[in-house]
């Protein structure tokens, strides 16, 4: 009884909800009648206002804008392009148009989003869809894993170095368990702890204000930073390659910079959000949420509702099925019906238009544009050029800025190619003025290493040289306006070191140069290196020639058993006086400290001869200096040439730039050229092998070219000839082999065996092919031997050289 009452009670509500929309609908039609009747009145009323109203709204004109296009036309040569670029083939039409309907409904359900990217003006203002845009053979993404590799190789090196400081304390621990049988004292330490102390306070006060200059410094920079935000932040969009995940062994999805083809990860801060994806095949609309960028984002292209496709197809990606759905789908009736339904509705995307890259040697030897890039950065800014476009040999050059405005020019480095003086790098510091090109490769120049401020002479500069190169053992110059330090190395001496320092110079009426007026040389420093042949009391460690004192200063090496070292200084003065007489050596012009005092150097002799040998070896040594001054003005005039000259080495394989291997190969082309045609005509000319045997530049007589003419004839009649006798023996020589074989196979055929029969028929086969082969050849060519006679005499009548001599006689 309860389910009767139920059941009629829900028929009575069913009824009454039934007779509540008639009565709904009946209404809403009464209201409608009353609108219509209305409006009729309110338009038969206003028909003439209607009329003034339709002439004003024709005669307005809508200007619709242009879309922007973001190809510069000026570059580009329109009439050399393929039709694909000008024209829209009907299956193209009609994806614009698909294309369109999409777009009008993406912008009525989304009117908050900007407008989707779908349809821009290529180069012939023709719009073409962005999936038609991608040629799918082009897609060199899986060359990243290099670098991939190399940086796991190095994260993986880095990882396992901490687990190497675990055992430093142990095996400190085993160093210090080791037994010690014989120990040698170390020697005591004389060095002020109290001085050592206060020089270390002074090095981190100073290290303290560095570090306190360089956090103001950054902190400015920050608040710089700060104060000037970004007003286009989020407000960029930029094209970039998506590579997913699952195919070719890529493990995770990852951005590619086109630009750079440098790559990201989809999880980088930089990418804010994702509009649209497109492949050459269907294009999606990103439907999620991007308030974290796009670390959240599912790149699971099958999902319908975090990616809208704009055309079905069978080719989109499926979407990702856990277990359970998939269990669902295993009705093989069911998918094939699902794969019917989808191929009914698909929509076959036109190939692309875009016509196949191609890069001419030029093109690519160019690089870019014009041959030139410039790529700026925060605080810097980086220009390549392609190589042999500066005369110099510059490729590239990186400047780095101290201001966010890049005003103030920090350091300039500057890469050179292709250079015959072997010039790479260029390294300019603004701040000190030094500009320091490294070592070139080998063969080296006369100095590797030239550091300056300035390429006048006598200025702060820093010359290195290669030891093996210079005879004198020079390697490194160090020079400033008053001052010059060499310093030697492997010199039969043992001269290490010597320094020079210079007065100001006279002032005279010629020009003052190195050269005509050298710079006066006020004192001259000279350090040697522990001669093993001398004692150490008689071995000099440093000469100093005080020259406007007067003065010679020696001080000696030091004993291996003394803390001091021997010292003496000479007073040098002229050899005569004012009124001529010869000045004797005296005590007082030597003045010495002997560690351990020796009889013979307290002799006036000994002390007087090594006053004459310092003597010259002060004049050598200004000498020296003097030729010093010199080279580094020759050197300084070498480079002002060689950067003026911007001479390039060019390689022999470099076709078109290097103008003698050019010239070379062309005239090499001449010859071969010449040769060929030569041996062409010597193979035509029937008449070439008689025509040598007359003399050179003799005219033919009637005699001679009838002559020539039977010679000819009967030479090839008997090469003819020969010809045919040579088939015939091979022939004959054939058949008595087989003769002979098959004479044999008679008379041992009771005792053979099988694999002997099976040899003897296989030679009988192939003995048999050869001869038939050779009796074609043979009587083909008493086919052909005649018919060849008579053209080749036929030639000879009609040849220029003989056809005045011979016509008589046809």
């Amino acid at each position: 009884m309860e389910v009767l009452r139920e059941k009629v009670e829900e028929e009575e509500a069913a009824e009454r909800e039934e007779a509540a929309e008639r009565a709904e609908w009946a209404e809403k039609m009464e209201r409608m009648t009353k609108t219509a009747e209305v409006s009729k009145e309110e338009t038969i009323m206003t028909q003439d206002e209607l009329r003034d109203l339709e002439k004003r709204l024709t005669s307005i004109e809508i200007s619709i804008p242009a879309e922007y296009s973001f190809i510069n036309k000026s570059l580009i040569d329109v009439t050399k392009l393929p039709p694909s670029y000008s024209t829209n083939s009907p299956k193209e039409e009609h994806l614009l148009q698909v294309a369109d309907n999409f777009s009008r409904q993406y912008s009525h359900l989304c009117p908050d989003r900007v407008p989707l990217f779908l349809c821009p003006l290529n180069e012939c203002n023709v719009p073409k869809f962005v999936s038609t845009t991608l040629r799918p053979t082009l897609m060199p993404y899986p060359e990243l894993y290099n670098w991939d590799s190399c940086s796991q190789f190095v994260s993986d090196f880095l990882t396992m170095v901490p687990l190497l400081d675990p055992l430093k304390p142990v095996i400190k621990e085993e160093e210090k368990a080791m037994p010690k049988k014989y120990t040698v004292k170390p020697p005591r330490d004389l060095t002020s702890k109290f001085e050592q102390e206060q020089e270390n306070k002074r090095l981190q006060e100073i290290k303290n204000q560095e570090e306190k200059r360089l956090r103001e410094a950054e902190e400015r920079l920050l608040a710089e930073e700060k104060a000037k935000p970004d007003p286009l932040h989020g407000l960029r969009v930029h094209c970039w390659v998506l590579v997913l995940a699952g195919k070719r062994e890529v493990p995770e999805s990852f951005f590619i910079d086109p630009l750079t083809a440098h790559s990201y990860s989809t999880k980088d801060d930089h990418f804010l959000g994702i509009e649209s994806l497109w492949n050459h095949k269907n294009y999606w609309i990103n439907m999620q949420d991007c308030w974290n960028c796009c670390k959240e984002l599912v790149f699971d292209l099958g999902d319908p509702v975090r990616w809208e496709y704009m055309l079905l197809g069978t080719d989109k990606p499926h979407l990702s099925l856990t277990e359970e759905d998939e269990d669902v789908l295993d009705d093989d009736d069911d998918i094939d019906n699902l794969g019917k339904e989808e191929e009914d509705k698909s929509f076959d995307m036109p190939p692309s238009w875009v016509a196949q890259i191609e890069i001419t040697p030029d093109e690519f030897e160019t690089r870019c544009p014009n041959g030139k890039k410039v790529i700026r950065y925060k605080r810097a800014q980086l220009e390549k050029w392609a190589p042999y476009l500066n005369n110099n040999g510059l490729v590239c050059r990186l400047t780095v800025y101290e201001d966010l405005q890049c005003t103030k020019v920090l350091e300039i480095k500057e890469w050179y190619q292709n250079r015959e003086d072997t010039l790479e790098l260029k390294h300019i510091n603004k701040i000190t003025g030094l500009a320091t090109p490294p070592p070139p490769p080998p063969p080296p120049p006369p100095d590797p290493v030239h550091s300056y401020k300035s390429m006048l002479p006598e200025m702060d500069r820093v010359m290195e040289f290669y030891e093996k190169i210079r005879v004198d053992g020079l390697i490194k110059r160090e020079e400033t306006p008053l001052t010059m330090t060499e310093y030697y190395q492997g010199r039969s001496d043992f001269l290490s070191y010597r320094h020079i320092n210079f007065g100001p110079r006279v002032k005279k009426l010629t020009q003052n140069s190195a050269e005509s007026n050298p710079r006066p040389m006020v004192k001259i420093t000279e350090r040697f290196l522990r001669n093993p042949a001398k004692p150490a009391d008689e071995d000099v460690a440093e000469r100093v020639f005080l020259i406007v004192e007067e003065r010679i200063q020696l001080r000696y090496h030091c004993r291996d058993d003394y803390i001091t070292s021997s010292k003496r200084e000479f007073l040098r003065r002229t050899e005569v006086d004012s009124k001529g007489n010869k000045i004797i050596m005296t005590p007082d012009m030597c003045i010495s400290f002997e560690v351990e005092p020796m009889e013979h150097t307290k002799k006036l002799l000994y002390q007087y001869e090594t006053m004459i040998h310092l003597k010259n070896e002060e004049k050598l040594s200004r000498h020296q200096a003097w030729e010093s001054e010199l080279e580094v003005l020759e050197i300084l005039k070498l480079r002002e040439e060689e950067d003026d000259a911007h001479m390039l080495t060019i390689s022999i394989y470099d076709t078109k730039r290097n103008e003698k291997s050019k010239e070379y190969r062309e005239a090499m082309e001449r010859v071969l050229h010449e040769e060929h045609m030569r041996q062409v005509e010597s193979q035509l000319d029937y008449l070439a092998p008689f025509l040598a045997q007359l003399p050179p530049g003799e005219k033919l007589t009637r005699w001679q070219a009838v002559r020539l003419k039977d010679e000819c004839l009967s030479d090839f009649k008997q090469r003819l000839i020969d010809k045919a006798n040579l088939i015939q023996a091979r022939f004959e020589k054939e058949t008595q082999e087989l003769q002979k074989k098959q004479q044999w196979y008679q008379e041992n055929q009771v005792t053979l065996s099988p694999e002997d029969e099976d040899l003897y028929l296989s030679y009988c086969s192939q003995a048999m092919f050869r001869i038939r082969i050779l009796e074609q050849r043979l009587n083909r060519h008493k086919e052909l031997a005649p018919l060849k006679y008579l053209a080749l005499e036929e030639k000879l009548y009609k040849d220029p050289r003989l056809v005045d001599f011979v016509k008589v006689f046809v």
